[in-house]
């Protein structure tokens, strides 16, 4: 009887120890100061080992670690060991962008006749709401965690004026990650005037974990035309149809088949889903033949900024000292079209006051256990 009860209460604590191993943790840590205000680095792991940081500064996603077909754990996001470089001026790796994702012609646009000019920050026309969002101390205004999923809510306020955008606008961001190895971010956003809102996150991905180039990778988005843009890549209002061109990316292909044939060297246009406006539909999909791993986008948003990292030279020198070049990574920016409020004929990125703003998207990673090494 002894032996047996001794037996069992082994066996209960082995069963314990592995239930807990296959539990979602969730911890929190000060990871530094913004002026007076703490900046706190947020670590969630799910199950599967999947493994993901976030900050309250600029509600960046700093890592994510993501297995390959052999289990093997690598980081897929471009990114910093510390704050003092997220503080510095950067390319916003991993950041929430807001109040308005992309381009506003000349910084300007009209709401019931009333004409807003907004800070464009030197430059000829307003990019990324200025900034605001990606460097801003967002509140952890909470974390939950259960069997399927774990995540962290960050919340912001930005005063009506800010960067010259009308209304007092109350914002949330809402990361989570999944039993199903899903990054989850719910966008959502309150005013008190009508105003112009269109947030996105602004990671740079490279699923072999930034050993090489993501020019082997291989891409398909469910779009048949693009915004077409002038030579600030500001849209003109018109939208053009791709199909068939060196800008198609309905059919798989490779990053790099056209590549080079493309201006710049590289793909930086905003392609226009084909779907319903607002209803959640996966839009993208990638593939990395050498590690495995794919990359799946569910999202509620009407277009997506693809960008290749044609810009990076090597300046920016992120996580384990690795010096970040030209195409090293992609962006995918789900977001209402750039220039929105200018074009009547653009899915509407309009919040009136009272109203709620809400998008999500899901990057949704995976195993390809059938492509070859």
């Amino acid at each position: 009887m002894k032996l047996r009860f001794i037996t069992l209460f082994f066996l209960f604590i082995t069963q314990l120890g592995f239930a807990q191993k296959k539990r979602f943790t969730l911890t929190q840590k000060e990871w530094g100061k913004d002026g007076t205000e703490k900046i706190f680095l947020l670590d969630i792991k799910n199950p599967n080992g999947m493994h993901i940081q976030l900050t309250n500064y600029g509600a960046i996603l700093v890592k994510a670690e993501v297995p390959d077909r052999n289990q093997k754990m690598e980081d897929v996001v471009l990114g910093f060991d510390n704050l003092a470089q997220y503080q510095k001026p950067n390319p916003l790796f991993g950041a929430t962008v807001g109040r308005f994702a992309n381009r506003i012609r000349n910084g300007e646009f009209e709401i019931e006749g009333v004409k807003y000019q907004l800070n464009t920050k030197g430059e000829k026309h307003a990019i990324h709401g200025g900034g605001e969002f990606s460097s801003a101390v967002w509140k952890v205004a909470s974390t939950f965690k259960d069997k399927h999923k774990a995540g962290v809510v960050f919340s912001y306020f930005s005063k009506d004026g800010s960067n010259g955008f009308p209304g007092n606008v109350q914002s949330k961001v809402t990361y989570t990650l999944t039993d199903k190895n899903e990054i989850k971010i719910d966008f959502e956003a309150t005013t008190d005037k009508d105003t112009h809102i269109s947030m996105t996150n602004h990671s740079y991905f490279n699923l072999n974990g930034m050993k090489n180039t993501i020019l082997d990778q291989k891409i398909k988005i469910d779009a048949n035309s693009i915004t077409a843009i002038d030579k600030d890549i500001v849209p003109t209002g018109q939208l053009e149809d791709i199909r068939n061109t060196e800008k198609d990316l309905t059919v798989q292909k490779a990053i790099g088949e056209n590549i080079f044939k493309l201006s710049n060297n590289g793909y930086h246009f905003c392609y226009v889903f084909n779907k319903e406006n607002g209803k959640a539909k996966k839009v993208i999909e990638i593939v990395d033949p050498a590690s495995g791993r794919t990359l799946n986008v569910i999202t509620t948003q009407p277009s997506v900024q693809f960008y290749t990292g044609n810009s990076l030279d090597g300046k920016f020198v992120g996580k384990e000292a690795k010096a970040y070049g030209k195409h090293i990574a992609f962006c995918l920016e789900t977001q209402h079209l750039p220039d929105t409020p200018n074009h009547l004929n653009f899915p509407s990125s309009l919040v009136k006051a009272g109203e709620t703003y809400k998008e999500t998207v899901i990057y949704q990673f995976g195993i390809d256990q059938k492509l070859n090494n």
